[in-house]
């Protein structure tokens, strides 16, 4: 890639990040799936052991572009507890961070269909920076050093009401402050603290249709609030499509399909509305999810988080 080239994709990098906030969480747009990442109170919320896998490729053609895998494990313990571990490797740029969480719950039950959890998490990461890669201003960096695994603790918590057909949640994933690679800057920086907002509500449409908006609010202290809509459409209980939007960022649609009792796999494309959309061919993301429940138990329905 030329130095021009690099210099206006720099550019256009600076002005999308500041038109929302520089990405220091990693983003999903099967948000409504992976809830946990963000919020520890989800844990063991579904009533039985469920597996989630996902990959994430964004800003396809884009050197330096975020690539994230997740992989979170969550069960009930006992009749209020829920634990679950969730893994997530995100890179960018010259940065590769990986992230590990034990999340904690307990759910008070308001009645027979309403219920409010509480959850914590504990963890940390590991972050290394290598600037001989993907640095757009290479001499700026030639005197910085690398930094190697260096680990950094994380302290979350949340809340989470749910009934069988709604949920709303708040959390702040990590109370402390550590360091994070700033793509737009190109340097490391301090964290800052970020606050989710997440609901949805399914909708009966018919005895085989089921509608389910959900939005999910990010929310990070000296930064424009941005807000991530989606509307879902699950079809006799099998066959799930939709489409999202991302505040001042991107469109994507959602497909997803049941598989068997157990195994659901699900995609979603994300088209860039920025100027960014002249120089990648969109966001792609993968996810599998095994729920390992007994053949006498019914899964819940819907299916939708």
């Amino acid at each position: 890639m030329k130095i021009k080239n690099k210099i206006i994709i720099s550019f256009l990098v600076f002005l999308v990040t500041l038109g929302s906030f520089a990405q220091q969480d990693p983003q999903y747009t099967d948000y409504m799936f992976n809830t946990m990442t963000v919020n520890s109170a989800y844990a063991g919320s579904k009533g039985h052991l469920s597996i989630l896998g996902l990959y994430r490729s964004q800003w396809v053609g884009l050197d330096g572009a975020p690539k994230t895998e997740s992989f979170s494990v969550d069960s009930p313990i006992g009749k209020n507890v829920g634990l679950g571990v969730s893994i997530v490797n995100d890179e960018l740029g010259p940065s590769d961070q990986f992230n590990f969480d034990a999340n904690f719950s307990y759910t008070l039950n308001l009645s027979y269909n309403k219920r409010l959890s509480f959850g914590v998490k504990a963890g940390g990461k590991f972050l290394n920076i290598d600037w001989s890669k993907g640095s757009f201003q290479e001499n700026e960096n030639i005197f910085q050093e690398n930094i190697d695994n260096e680990f950094l603790p994380t302290i979350g918590a949340g809340i989470y009401f749910h009934t069988d057909k709604s949920y709303l949640g708040l959390s702040v994933p990590n109370f402390l402050t550590n360091q994070y690679y700033d793509g737009v800057q190109n340097e490391v920086d301090t964290e800052k603290l970020h606050f989710y907002l997440i609901g949805g509500y399914v909708f009966d449409l018919s005895h085989s249709v089921k509608f389910k908006p959900a939005f999910l609010g990010k929310f990070v202290v000296g930064a424009p609030v941005i807000v991530d809509l989606s509307a879902n459409f699950l079809f006799h209980e099998v066959f799930r499509a939709g489409v999202a939007y991302r505040w001042n960022d991107s469109v994507s649609a959602l497909v997803g399909m049941q598989i068997t009792p157990r195994l659901m796999v699900g995609y979603a494309y994300d088209y860039t509305t920025t100027p960014l959309q002249d120089f990648n061919t969109g966001t792609h993301e993968i996810m599998l999810r095994f729920d390992l429940i007994s053949s006498e138990k019914q899964l819940k329905s819907p299916r939708f988080f």
